[in-house]
């Protein structure tokens, strides 16, 4: 589960969609980010169109808050990010073909898939499961008060019938 979150920390909203950038990517297979984006070129036909993967633009790295640049020297961005999709992430299985890699991806999916269970199940609300709750309590408290009415008017009737019954005895 801690694999999980860790992932899921790393999955970003961009443009609409959840991605995953390439130097988060780069750093959980255990590859550089250069040789990432090298394989990525090298299939850039499997990574057509923007459901698989786009590059940020300026623009996205300004809105975001996602890459915070760094003072010193070589720290901060050259090019930049990659941003893939859930359809990216399982595309990069069959580009970086290593236990590694595959391994992964797997938890990448199981993050995604996670992500959008939350996002399809809405939080249950509280307030009203309370009411239903106090509802039904009602209802059965209730009944318990009917039941209870019930055998106290049933003893009622037994002890009047008792002391008339002994009534009539004593007249005869």
């Amino acid at each position: 589960m801690e694999q999980l979150d860790v992932i899921r920390n790393k999955i970003y909203e961009i443009r609409g969609q959840k991605v995953m950038l390439d130097f988060d990517l780069a750093e959980m297979y255990g590859i550089e980010t250069r040789v990432l984006k090298q394989a990525v070129r090298r299939n850039l036909k499997r990574f057509a169109g923007e459901d698989f993967m786009f590059e940020l633009t300026q623009e996205d790295l300004s809105r975001s808050q996602i890459v915070i640049l760094k003072k010193g020297r070589g720290s901060n961005l050259k090019y930049a990010p990659f941003a893939f999709t859930e359809l990216g992430v399982a595309m990069l299985s069959s580009v970086l073909n290593s236990d590694t890699a595959i391994e992964i991806n797997r938890g990448i999916m199981r993050a995604f898939v996670a992500i959008r269970q939350m996002i399809s199940t809405p939080p249950s609300n509280k307030l009203s499961e309370l009411q239903q709750e106090v509802k039904e309590l009602k209802e059965y408290m209730e009944e318990v008060f009917a039941d209870q009415n019930d055998i106290n008017e049933n003893t009622h009737m037994r002890r009047l019938f008792k002391i008339s019954g002994k009534k009539v005895l004593q007249r005869l």
